[in-house]
């Protein structure tokens, strides 16, 4: 017999859920190996965050009814005055590949060891100095060939030139949050000018690198993005950045000489490959960057794969190919936009590959790897923060899985001459509400760097005194 009982009118349906051998509701098993330590730390700083300013899951049910329901406009960028240029196949013009421009001089970042070897044979050393020198660079950040005391003093000009060729100028350092996070501009050999940005964290220090000399992406919102791209960065200027964090860390140079939370934060830990460019525009020189980075000394700087982030508007094909490197970064997308409709204004490259293909591509990424994925979102108000595109979101992210991505929303930060601003606070509330409802992690970004124009999106490479002459 049928233990069916018919429900009440106007109650509500009780969920079908599992026992366990007391008859009490059984509990999921978690998911596991979705998160790792530093992950968890991560949310938790992020969710104290997110308490201090007021965002979270305490917005009552009439707010949220009524910024659920309230009209609000819908802000394009083309109704705004934004103008995309266009390509002669009638699609929106993007740099992939960089113009025909002179390249940097080779460095001992951009070998192999082995490589390193045979160039040390070509100056007249034996094979095993090629290892004293990557030990120099890579463990102690120095390219001065008169500290490295054990080479012979007859071949230091030779080992200057052939490995240690300068790079990257330091042009201006500004600092903010009581000298905790710290914006470099660099000036490259050909005059070309990056930017890159180092913050301390408890336990941790992130240095924000860029990958080209501008960005051939164009997307409206994004300072770099509108300067164009120039070319794209050597394997050794990008890991250049980090080792010149390192020496600037060594020297006190980021909130003073400290050891911070019990873990040792007196070296790059984490690095974000969210500064100047698109990293997957610059596939073949970004990932020999990583393998720099990941590699243990006398190969690399020995960092962790997992405290890499490498982010994209969303070029498809090397998403995949990133899929199949084998090395575990985190990955993430920036989206900014569920629907192909604003997707289209707001990020060009959607007009290449779609929304629904760029969030396939990343939950492939993570089966192939298992790594969670990050979804980037920078919140625009009017255009890109109603209710119903979180609701969007939700059911296209969650229609994929469980347990496989996290979503980043962050306020859009100010950029010159920019006509858009960031989503008001009650705003930002809701859509964070409603990704969290529906079942998807969601904690809202640091803003790091926004008082020296170091935050997303915010990165120009402008040198005051260039232009003011």
């Amino acid at each position: 017999m049928s233990d069916y009982q018919p429900r009440r009118p106007g109650s509500k349906p009780t969920p079908n859920r599992q026992r366990d051998r007391a008859g009490k509701p059984a509990l999921g098993r978690p998911e596991r190996g979705l998160i790792d330590e530093s992950e968890a730390r991560q949310l938790a700083e992020d969710r104290e965050r997110m308490r201090r300013a007021g965002v979270g899951h305490q917005l009552s049910a009439p707010k949220r009814r009524e910024a659920a329901t309230a009209e609000r406009p819908q802000v394009m960028p083309k109704t705004e005055g934004w103008t995309q240029p266009m390509g002669p196949d009638g699609r929106p013009q993007l740099q992939f590949k960089q113009p025909r421009v002179s390249q940097p001089p080779t460095h001992l970042a951009d070998l192999t060891l082995k490589e390193r070897q045979e160039k040390a044979k070509e100056i007249g050393l034996p094979a095993f100095r090629a290892k004293q020198l990557s030990v120099h660079y890579f463990e102690h950040y120095t390219t001065d060939p008169e500290q490295m005391t054990d080479l012979p003093k007859d071949k230091r000009e030779a080992i200057a030139e052939a490995f240690f060729p300068p790079l990257l100028t330091e042009v201006r350092r500004m600092e903010t949050d009581r000298g905790d996070t710290v914006k470099f501009l660099w000036r490259l050999f050909d005059g070309a000018l990056v930017e890159s940005v180092l913050m301390r964290y408890p336990g941790r220090v992130t240095l924000c690198v860029s990958s080209q000399a501008g960005c051939g992406m164009n997307c409206p919102f994004c300072a770099t993005g509108q300067a164009g791209l120039t070319r794209n960065m050597s394997t050794a200027e990008i890991v250049e950045q980090i080792v010149l964090a390192n020496q600037v860390i060594a020297q006190g140079g980021l909130g003073g000489k400290r050891k911070d939370g019990g873990h040792d934060a007196d070296r790059v830990t984490n690095v974000v490959f969210m500064g100047m460019g698109e990293p997957l525009a610059n596939y073949k020189r970004v990932m020999a960057a990583v393998h720099r980075m990941v590699d243990p000394s006398p190969e690399g700087l020995g960092m962790s794969a997992r405290n890499i982030t490498l982010s994209t508007v969303g070029l498809v094909p090397a998403i995949r190919k990133l899929a199949e490197e084998g090395v575990p970064l985190t990955f993430a997308l920036s989206l900014h936009a569920p629907d192909d409709e604003l997707r289209d204004e707001l990020i060009p490259v959607n007009s290449r590959w779609k929304a629904d293909e760029a969030i396939d591509a990343a939950y492939d990424y993570f089966v192939a790897t298992g790594r969670r994925v990050s979804i980037e979102y920078a919140l625009i108000k009017d255009m890109n923060d109603h209710a119903w595109r979180a609701d969007l979101l939700a059911k296209k992210l969650n229609a994929r899985g469980k347990g496989w991505v996290h979503v980043n929303p962050i306020p859009l930060n100010p950029t010159p001459g920019s006509i858009w601003t960031a989503s008001e606070k009650d705003v930002t509330r809701e859509f964070v509400d409603r990704l969290n409802a529906a079942g998807i992690p969601t904690t809202l970004r640091d803003t790091r760097g926004k008082e020296i124009d170091g935050a997303c999106g915010q990165l120009a490479a402008e040198d005051e005194d260039a232009a003011a002459s």
